[in-house]
């Protein structure tokens, strides 16, 4: 199980795993309370990839296995608008602002949902922008086609996690939030306590987590773990 970050990294290093131990990898990702309802719901799975401060919690209270936790990286937010559109200036929170309110539509996750769209709710409102916003923005998860709705001009901006973006055809990334306003979002993963494959759980978040997997991180816009 796993949120939606790390989706791409998964499509491109999964198959090298599955060369190399014969094993077959299946996902399930879904928005990050989605995944915690189907964990509360005792829904089985092997390896659990999620932010580390949600994943901590499943290590304190023994879902998953301590020693195998491994952080595989941070990952930043970043505005894109549609291949060819012009690129709003947000090199500063104020000019970040303008953007916002002079743009005809916006996208980005739901806040609650995600922690990019729980994010960008309180930026709205620290901002002082969130009424003047409600009916600009469209709440759409990456998992579920809001970064589609940039590249197909149904809104403008997208705001969304670096990696989430990276690989999609059809949009431009602007760059990412501004200090002030920037947030980052630390992943991981580890095995799962009572899972009935234990031992193969603990090496793919061992493989994914390798020195020589680190260049397709940083090519899927995750920067290397804090030593």
């Amino acid at each position: 199980m796993s949120g939606g970050a790390p989706k791409e990294v998964f499509a491109q290093l999964t198959p090298k795993f599955e060369q190399q131990t014969g094993n077959k990898v299946n996902f399930v990702y879904d928005v990050l309370t989605a995944l915690r309802e189907k964990i509360a719901a005792g829904e089985k799975a092997d390896v659990l990839v999620m932010p580390v401060s949600m994943l901590d919690g499943y290590v304190g209270d023994g879902k998953v296995r301590a020693n195998s936790q491994t952080t595989f990286g941070t990952v930043g937010i970043s505005v894109v608008v549609k291949e060819g559109a012009p690129q709003p200036d947000i090199s500063t929170k104020e000019k970040f602002r303008e953007a916002m309110l002079s743009t005809r539509s916006i996208v980005h996750a739901t806040p609650g949902r995600t922690p990019s769209g729980t994010h960008m709710g309180k930026v709205m409102e620290q901002l002082g922008i969130a009424e003047a916003m409600a009916k600009k923005v469209v709440h759409r998860p990456a998992l579920e086609g809001g970064v589609q709705l940039v590249a197909e001009g149904q809104a403008d901006i997208g705001i969304y996690p670096a990696s989430e973006v990276a690989s999609v055809k059809g949009v431009r990334v602007v760059g990412p939030l501004p200090a002030g306003i920037d947030f980052n979002i630390v992943y991981g993963g580890a095995a799962i306590a009572d899972s009935a494959a234990v031992e193969t759980a603990a090496a793919f978040v061992k493989f994914m987590a390798a020195p020589e997997n680190r260049s397709v991180w940083k090519h899927a816009g995750f920067n290397p773990p804090a030593m």
